[in-house]
């Protein structure tokens, strides 16, 4: 199945649709979504594995997962960048339609440290010291 969007820079997914399955990892990763849906298809799997981590998530806590994003402890500066295949990650943990933008900077604030996270695919602001 191809990802639903509205445009080749936003990528849509509903939850009822199934995790795909004997993908190249080309396919999974080299694609236009960057890897995205792949994230989201292992936040949906990582949620059946660890339900307290799920639950967390789905409270808005920027849980730490592999990708750059997450919040372990409050920040002095209450702010840093995280990356897009972290917020797919993310919203597939919650249980959430994958809904990313490609093209735009997404901020999410953390229930737990109040800091807010800017997912970005710029990666020269995500490579920055934090």
């Amino acid at each position: 199945m191809q990802p639903v969007s509205d445009s080749s820079s936003h990528i849509f997914r509903s939850m009822s649709e199934p995790i795909r399955s004997n993908l190249s990892w080309s396919d999974r990763w080299e694609r236009s979504d960057r890897g995205t849906i792949t994230s989201w298809e292992r936040g949906r799997e990582k949620a059946n594995e660890d339900t307290e981590l799920a639950a967390r998530a789905s409270q808005g806590e920027l849980v730490v997962l592999p990708w750059k994003g997450g919040v372990e402890k409050a920040l002095k500066s209450q702010f840093k960048y995280g990356a897009l295949n972290y917020l797919a990650m993310w919203q597939g943990l919650r249980g959430d339609d994958l809904d990313i933008r490609l093209d735009a900077e997404t901020p999410v604030k953390c229930k737990r440290t109040e800091c807010t996270v800017v997912f970005t695919n710029d990666l020269s602001k995500i490579m920055i010291a934090q």
